[in-house]
């Protein structure tokens, strides 16, 4: 029998819920700070598969979640696209050339920057539990263009939006080339041992509607098809985080067995408008997690309550906050162990 996580990404509405979180594997875990201490810089621990995966296994150790999310990044794909990644201590991710300037003709694809990562993912699923599923994720064509035009992350990614009203066919291109690139690594990361695996849009609720059906949708549902038409049975889920009320046409149009509601969606709203039976992912708020107390369990129970009637795999609406205390991490698992549907 599939492990509960994968049982609910296929359709399946358990009695109690499967739990995982959105970055559980990193910073606020202190056998992560020691062993990046250990070994260096973010990308070097990316690409050291003994490390990454034994940074993807510690919070099933500490905590026993459901899924294991693979540790990686989702600028692996431009990486291996051709530009030079680094991470700089204070100011986040960098690319360059940045394609604001540069083109993708200039740019020697690397391919085997991929291959390291298919190697943590065969090692973390060659020492999981029967009952905890394999996560791999990659991030979607919107978001991870936003870094590939910019060259580094932004708020409202004015930059990339401008490039994509002002050059339509250009910007097509770069969108068109993520895409194929994304489908070769979801597929890598499967055949590696992922049992399901997630699309990160972080940045998808930046956009317009008719962009958003453009540059979100669209990109998403081609790279879900091709995915599928090599693994039919391996679920996809899909998170356009900010995506308020277009969550609902993302959910119907593009493909995907399950979505992931971010913490600024009412649940309420989510379990009413969303496609039935649809599973859906989320969504307590991150800074709930970090501030604790009785209202943690309050918005917990909250939620559980929201989508008792559907599939549900308890998480975040975004990722866990790096000074998130490990006490509230524990507390709310035993929120979510303890509830069931009734």
């Amino acid at each position: 029998m599939d492990p509960p996580l994968l049982r609910t990404l296929k359709g399946e509405n358990l009695a109690s819920r499967p739990m995982w979180l959105m970055r559980q594997a990193g910073r606020y875990l202190p056998e992560y700070r020691a062993l990046r201490a250990d070994k260096g810089g973010f990308l070097e621990l990316v690409y050291d598969p003994a490390a990454a995966a034994e940074i993807t296994i510690q919070p099933l150790r500490r905590f026993g979640f459901d899924g294991a999310i693979l540790f990686s990044d989702i600028l692996i794909v431009p990486y291996a696209m051709g530009q030079d990644l680094k991470f700089l201590a204070g100011e986040g991710p960098h690319l360059s050339p940045r394609l604001l300037d540069a083109t993708l003709e200039g740019l020697s694809a690397s391919p085997e920057r991929l291959l390291p990562i298919y190697e943590t993912v065969r090692r973390v699923r060659a020492a999981l539990a029967p009952e905890v599923t394999m996560l791999g994720f990659a991030g979607s064509a919107w978001t991870v263009a936003t870094y590939m035009v910019a060259g580094e992350g932004s708020r409202d990614q004015h930059e990339t939006r401008a490039l994509a009203y002002r050059d339509r066919a250009r910007f097509a291109a770069i969108i068109d080339a993520i895409v194929n690139v994304t489908v070769d690594y979801l597929i890598g990361q499967i055949e590696a041992g992922a049992q399901a695996v997630q699309l990160f849009d972080s940045w998808a609720g930046t956009l317009a509607p008719a962009e958003f059906e453009r540059w979100v949708i669209q990109p998403n549902r081609e790279i879900v098809r091709r995915v599928k038409a090599c693994y039919p049975d391996v679920p996809i889920i899909g998170f356009p985080k900010g995506a308020g009320e277009k969550l609902v046409a993302y959910a119907h149009e593009t493909g995907v067995d399950a979505v992931g509601v971010d913490e600024t969606i009412d649940p309420v709203w989510a379990a009413r408008e969303l496609p039935a039976g649809m599973p859906v992912q989320g969504n307590l708020d991150p800074l709930l997690l970090l501030a604790g107390g009785p209202e943690l369990e309050r918005g917990a129970l909250h939620v559980l309550d929201c989508f008792a009637d559907r599939p549900h795999v308890f998480n975040l609406g975004h990722g866990i906050g790096q000074f998130t205390p490990i006490e509230h991490v524990e507390a709310l698992l035993k929120v979510v162990r303890g509830w069931s549907r009734t």
